[in-house]
C-alpha cells in the first residue's frame, strides 16, 4: 500500500512539474508577438541601414513576424533616439552606430534621454573609419602628414564626423602640438568632395563616405583608426601601426532595446542576430565599409562604455563644454 502511495505521489509531482513548465512558455513562444520595428539613426542607403535591412529580413523569417525598418535621420541621432525612447515598446528596437550618441553629453546641455535608456542587445559590425587626404597631397603617410602640419602651423585644414571621430582627432592634434584649422560640415559628402579638390587636407570619417573619391583616384587613405586592418583595404595600416595609437577608434554598430526588456529576451534576440549574420550578410557588410563583428549584450555594452570613457577623456582634454 505504501509503495502505491509513493508511486501515486511521484506521478502527481511529475504531472505538476510538467504543468508548471507548460504554463511558462519559452521566449521563442512569447516574443515577438507582433511586428518588430527597427528605427535607424541614419538615412536609407547608409551602411547601417543596409546591414539592418539584411538582418531584419532573416529575422522576420526566423520569428514568423513582420520586421520593418524605419529611417529617422537627423539631429546627430537625436531624432531616431527620441522616437525609440518615446515608443517604450519591447517590439521597437534601435539600430545605430555608438558614435550617434557617445558624444552627446559633451555637445548638448540637456538630452531627451538617459544613457540607460539604450540597452545594448547585439553588436553587428565595426564601421571602418579612415584618415584620408587629397591624392595630390605630398604626405604619403600619417607620419608625413604630422611632419607637414608641424612645419606649416595653421595652414592645413581638417574635418571629421561630428562626435567621437571629431573629438578624438581634435584631442590628438592638441596632444601632438599641431595647429590645424577645423572646417565644420553638416553634410559629410560635401567634406569628401572638398577633400578631393584639396579645399581641406585631412578628413577623419567613415570609409564609405570617401570611397567614391578613392575609386576616382582623387583621395588616398593614410590609415584606418580601427584596432585591426580592414580586409577590404588590406594595404592601409592602422593608426597604431602608423605610430599614433591614441587615434584608435572602432565604430560600433548594433541594436538596442528599451531598459525594461527582460534579459532572456535580449539574449534570445542576440542569438538570433548571430544566426542571421550568414556569409551573404557579412560579404555585403564588407561592401558597405563595415567589418562584421558580432558581440552579445555584455560584450557590446563593455565596448560602448570603453568608448564613452575615451570620449570623456578627450572632451576633458579639449576643455569642451556643451553649448547647445
Amino acid at each position: 500500500m505504501r509503495s502505491l502511495q509513493r508511486l501515486a505521489f511521484g506521478l502527481a509531482f511529475s504531472l505538476l512539474a510538467l504543468l508548471v513548465l507548460a504554463a511558462e512558455p519559452s521566449t521563442a513562444q512569447t516574443w515577438p508577438q507582433r511586428t518588430v520595428k527597427f528605427i535607424v539613426t541614419l538615412g536609407a542607403g547608409s551602411g547601417v541601414d543596409m546591414g539592418t535591412r539584411l538582418i531584419a529580413d532573416r529575422l522576420s523569417k526566423r520569428w514568423g513576424q513582420p520586421v520593418v525598418v524605419e529611417n529617422r535621420p537627423g539631429g546627430d541621432g537625436l531624432v531616431a533616439i527620441g522616437a525609440f525612447v518615446g515608443a517604450n515598446d519591447d517590439h521597437v528596437l534601435l539600430a545605430a552606430p555608438s558614435g550617434s550618441f557617445t558624444a552627446h553629453p559633451f555637445i548638448y546641455k540637456s538630452l531627451p534621454y538617459k544613457p540607460a535608456d539604450l540597452l545594448p542587445i547585439a553588436r553587428v559590425s565595426n564601421t571602418i573609419v579612415v584618415v584620408a587626404a587629397p591624392a595630390s597631397l605630398e604626405a604619403k603617410s600619417l607620419a608625413e602628414l604630422v611632419a607637414m602640419a608641424r612645419a606649416q602651423p595653421g595652414k592645413l585644414n581638417w574635418a571629421g564626423t561630428t562626435g567621437s571621430n571629431e573629438f578624438l582627432f581634435a584631442a590628438f592634434l592638441k596632444d601632438a602640438g599641431l595647429l590645424m584649422s577645423k572646417v565644420p560640415y553638416r553634410n559629410l559628402v560635401e567634406a569628401a568632395n572638398d577633400l578631393a579638390i584639396g579645399r581641406i587636407q585631412v578628413n577623419a570619417t567613415a570609409f564609405a563616405i570617401v570611397r567614391p573619391q578613392l575609386q576616382a583616384g582623387k583621395v588616398k587613405l593614410l590609415a584606418v583608426t580601427n584596432t585591426a586592418r580592414a580586409a577590404i583595404i588590406p594595404d592601409v595600416p592602422t593608426v597604431t601601426e602608423a605610430g599614433y595609437p591614441d587615434l584608435t577608434l572602432d565604430g560600433l554598430v548594433g541594436f538596442f532595446g528599451p531598459p525594461n526588456m527582460p534579459e532572456r529576451i535580449r539574449d534570445s534576440i542576440a542569438a538570433d542576430v548571430r544566426e542571421a549574420m550568414d556569409a551573404v550578410v557579412e560579404e555585403r557588410l564588407n561592401l558597405t565599409g563595415q567589418v562584421p563583428n558580432f558581440g552579445g549584450p555584455a560584450d557590446f555594452a563593455a565596448a560602448i562604455e570603453q568608448q564613452r570613457a575615451r570620449i570623456a577623456a578627450a572632451a576633458k582634454d579639449l576643455g569642451i563644454v556643451p553649448t547647445q
